[in-house]
């Protein structure tokens, strides 16, 4: 007899989320971080803030129960299920024949004796359109077969489902090609974005600049003026003080 205790598998295709996720709180997250500040204290007392966590030390502290759902889980190796579903943690694209499924496309030629020569590349599209066009053949026997004896829907249904995998596979095969695609005009857009800012800075370092020379050019158009104001206005002074001087002395002669 089955524990009843333990929590059974999710299976489901929409399954809710695990009870852990409650406790990602706030208050949790700070009482972790106090104890992994108390752990790393050196004998000085202070804390290592350069210290990286990993999951192996995390387990190795002493955490009460609400804190060990936040400590990662060791990484799994080979497969992990999702869902119910096992799914493989390599990211090469398994063959036709390792899943057990007929190929019906050839395979790239294998290279010569020859250190020169290269495989030569399989024509996708070629084979995409052979197999688009058996997808509809296959189709309308299938329609066919169900208008006439309905019963032998089976092995009809097998050859179409064969060639979208086969299609399928052939699609996948173009992953790489895309990624890089991808990537390539990622990377075009950033370098056009560059270039585009480098082209704006130097229209507005042209711009400074003649402003700076205009500006400059005034200022030496003003300094001249400004000079004969100011003799100008040394003249007048000098002209009142000696008016000035002039009113003292004959003030002074009357008196006498």
């Amino acid at each position: 007899m089955a524990d009843e205790s333990q929590p059974r598998a999710v299976n489901t295709a929409f399954a809710p989320p695990p009870p852990l996720w409650k406790h990602f709180v706030p208050e949790n997250i700070e009482k972790l971080d106090k104890i992994k500040a108390d752990a790393s204290k050196g004998e000085d007392g202070r804390p290592n803030k350069k210290k990286q966590w990993s999951a192996a030390d995390l387990r190795s502290l002493e955490l009460p129960s609400e804190l060990r759902y936040l400590v990662p889980p060791d990484i799994p190796e080979g497969q992990y299920s999702v869902f119910g579903e096992l799914q493989a943690l390599s990211t090469a694209l398994p063959s036709l024949k390792e899943q057990g499924i007929d190929q019906l496309y050839p395979e790239p030629s294998a290279p010569t004796a020859d250190q020169d020569s290269q495989p030569s590349p399989l024509n996708h599209a070629y084979y995409l359109l052979k197999i688009s066009k058996s997808l509809l053949l296959n189709f309308l026997e299938f329609v066919g077969t169900l208008s006439v004896s309905p019963e032998q829907f089976e092995s009809k249904v097998q050859d179409l489902r064969n060639l979208f995998i086969n299609a399928h596979h052939l699609l996948n095969l173009y992953r790489p090609h895309q990624a890089r695609e991808s990537l390539i005009m990622m990377m075009e857009e950033q370098l056009n974005h560059s270039r585009e800012e480098i082209k704006q800075m130097d229209k507005v370092k042209a711009d400074v600049e003649s402003l700076l020379e205009q500006l400059q050019a005034e200022g030496r158009r003003a300094v001249p003026s400004e000079s004969e104001e100011d003799n100008d206005q040394a003249k007048n002074l000098k002209e009142k003080a000696d008016e000035h001087s002039r009113l003292i002395w004959e003030l002074l002669d009357n008196e006498n």
